[in-house]
């Protein structure tokens, strides 16, 4: 087993703290495309279906790039490689409001899905160098509230920009305004750890081989792709959906379509806290994560059927907000299960790997939604598929992955060493 992670300091607080306000503005800037959905539709006469695939765009970069993310972090300093990543993002969001066509606005979506992937293999490399395990469903539900409140802000400032400013001038001011981030990160970031412990002691990373022959690899894959899908589809399409299938004006939409991420925000950390609580009272950490990720996605399909069912508006509201509140379940936990069974050594490739095949699911789950759309002219089906997605999720985590436990790589890193000398003894 590798050794836990040292007590973290104020220092580690102030950057966890900094690392939510970034992750706001990530969610922020991949959604704010689903707030415009509408205008960036009439003013360039774009049909349900190429609307769709403008909103996979981001996913198409950002799930193959992954499969790169964890190799550059872990061979350069993760803070600063975190640092470009977000300079780049926040450019690329802030050229959409310059965007006249429908190519343009599919380029910039694609730069922001590449730059964007070095975000959560950051965040896990970031968190195990510095958090113990009994402290990680608190500190990932900061970083997934964070994910959530992004959206939130997205959606009820958004619509209010758009009135003042119109889509072009929204996607002008979240770009400027977000490189003020840079400023304090740029000065914390010299005085941060880069590596574990275990990486200075030269204990070498397992290769990527090694990773992928593991079947809790492949078990939290199938898992996030099927809570993925539901998250994208909501992310994407939620704003569209409220405005013209229960025809919400302008004005109640930026209250009514922030409010179900507001509640998934305070769920997180909830349910973060709660499964903390848990295992430093002697719960099996692995089983707690494991437990917390299902029942969240299982509850979700529950209640997000009957939201889209349901004419009453405000029946619909409070079931679609108790789909989002049972999905915290699953966000805040999801990566600290990756996390324990991962290790220090492995957390960002295998994070890399795992999100960017997870991340499918964000092109598939738009673009399906929308060709459901256009097909059926209802959201019925696409909240049918989101549900039967998120249940092969469930299977994932729960029969795939089997029991979690820390994995040891101890075997596969000596293997990796053997093969190293003998090819290196016979040139």
């Amino acid at each position: 087993m590798t050794r836990a992670a040292p007590k973290p300091r104020i220092l580690h607080w102030t950057a966890l703290a900094l690392l939510v306000v970034s992750i706001c503005i990530n969610y922020a800037d991949r959604g704010n495309l689903g707030v415009a959905a509408r205008s960036i539709q009439k003013e360039l006469h774009l049909s349900a279906d190429q609307l769709g695939i403008l909103l996979s765009a981001f996913s198409i970069t950002y799930a193959v790039s992954q499969l790169f993310a964890g190799k550059v972090i872990d061979r350069w300093n993760v803070n600063w490689v975190y640092a470009a990543a977000f300079l780049l993002w926040s450019g690329a969001t802030g050229l959409t409001g310059l965007a006249g066509s429908f190519g343009a606005i599919f380029a910039l979506r694609l730069i922001l899905g590449a730059s964007e992937s070095m975000a959560y293999p950051s965040y896990s490399k970031m968190i195990c160098i510095s958090f113990p395990e009994e402290l990680r469903g608190t500190t990932n539900a900061l970083i997934d509230a964070g994910s959530k409140v992004g959206p939130a802000l997205g959606v009820l400032l958004g619509v209010k920009m758009i009135e003042w400013f119109s889509w072009r001038g929204m996607f002008l001011v979240i770009g400027a305004g977000s490189l003020l981030w840079l400023v304090p990160w740029c000065l914390l970031v010299r005085k941060l750890p880069s590596r574990h412990t275990a990486d200075q002691q030269n204990v070498a990373c397992p290769s990527f081989a090694a990773i992928v022959s593991r079947r809790a690899l492949w078990g939290t894959t199938i898992g996030l792709f099927g809570g993925n899908y539901t998250w994208f589809f909501f992310l994407n399409w939620l704003p569209y959906y409220l405005e013209t299938e229960r025809h919400y004006t302008r004005d109640r939409l930026a209250i009514i379509g922030s409010l179900p991420f507001w509640a998934v925000a305070v769920s997180s950390m909830l349910f973060g806290m709660l499964a903390d609580w848990l295992i430093r009272r002697g719960g099996d950490a692995g089983r707690i994560r494991q437990a917390f990720v299902c029942l969240g996605l299982l509850s979700c399909c529950g209640l997000m059927l009957p939201a889209v069912l349901v004419p009453n508006q405000f029946q619909a509201n409070m079931f679609l907000v108790a789909a989002f509140v049972a999905l915290g379940a699953w966000s805040s936990n999801h990566w600290a299960l990756t996390q324990l069974l991962a290790g220090p050594q492995a957390a960002g490739k295998w994070t890399g790997i795992q999100n960017g095949l997870g991340n499918f699911a964000g092109i598939l789950g738009p673009a399906i939604s929308g060709y459901a759309l256009a097909a059926t002219h209802s959201f019925l089906a696409a909240f049918v598929i989101s549900c039967g997605v998120s249940m092969v999720g469930v299977l994932g985590y729960w029969i795939v992955v089997g029991r979690p436990v820390e994995l040891s790589w101890r075997e596969a890193l000596t293997r990796n060493d053997s093969v190293t000398y003998i090819e290196s003894s016979l040139q």
